[in-house]
């Protein structure tokens, strides 16, 4: 049965990291729902590194050219569309910054965010809002700056609160910065990099403090791949779907499993 739990919530970790509704919202939900509370941080470490596996494996010639950029620039040999590439890196940073902040300084009120189910639902309600108008804000065609990097990461640092999508808030706010739609959902992926290695790295304390014992190496394994693969699956969704302006979609599922959620939660007391 813990197997199959850990399937479960790894398909969606997997889903919900990237698509715009909220993994950490839909984490908390479904470990209530489930009663699996007890895998506790170092599951949660596993299926975000899940994730990361994923979004890495689809932008991958991407990365590397990012990668290889700053190599070019000491060797003067970068190109103009190398330099696109260098840029990226700097924005990634800056994009960065925000989040670092919020992590070190409010890592313990965050933390007890996640017990609150109620919070989640209020939450998911607000990034539901968001999804169904984004759908109404014009494509200006601009592209990532310094600037409005720094915004998106201003977002990502506010998605920290459960409940609310890292996806769907710095995607948002790209768009209200007037960037291009499918420019800021790629950027959105890529910047959600250092983000998630952020949190792991976090959390390294606790998961040496109780590390997993040895019957349960199987059900993290299960749940890690899982996520792996679902979060492969759905960026390449969700691409598409923003290549089609649908955002609003999931704003309607969010203020279904919000709805539901405060059902279940005032109905179970």
């Amino acid at each position: 049965m813990e197997l199959i739990k850990a399937l479960i919530l790894g398909i969606v970790q997997g889903a919900t990291e990237f698509l715009p509704v909220s993994s950490s919202g839909h984490l908390v939900l479904g470990s209530h729902i489930l009663g699996f509370q007890e895998q506790g941080i170092v599951f949660g470490v596993l299926l975000h590194l899940g994730t990361l596996v994923s979004v890495v494996a689809v932008f991958r010639h991407e990365l590397v050219r990012m990668a290889w950029a700053p190599f070019l620039w000491v060797q003067n040999k970068l190109a103009e569309e190398d330099r696109h590439y260098l840029l990226w890196d700097v924005y990634v940073v800056v994009a960065t910054i925000p989040i670092v902040l919020v992590g070190l300084l409010y890592n313990d009120q965050i933390q007890g965010l996640f017990t609150s189910v109620t919070i989640v639902c209020f939450m998911l309600i607000l990034t539901g809002l968001m999804m169904i108008t984004a759908r109404f804000i014009p494509d200006r065609g601009r592209q990532v700056s310094s600037w409005r990097a720094f915004l998106m990461g201003c977002g990502q640092a506010f998605a920290i609160i459960p409940g609310v999508s890292r996806s769907g808030t710095t995607i948002f706010t790209g768009m209200l910065l007037g960037i291009n739609r499918e420019t800021a959902a790629r950027f959105s992926f890529i910047m959600s990099i250092p983000a998630i290695l952020g949190a792991a790295v976090l959390n390294l304390g606790e998961v040496f403090a109780h590390p997993p014992q040895a019957g349960a190496v199987l059900i993290y394994i299960t749940g890690t791949v899982a996520a792996a693969i679902t979060g492969y699956l759905a960026i390449i969704l969700l691409l598409d779907v923003i290549k089609k302006n649908r955002l609003q979609w999931f704003g309607y599922y969010c203020l279904t499993v919000a709805t539901a959620g405060l059902l279940l939660l005032y109905v179970r007391q």
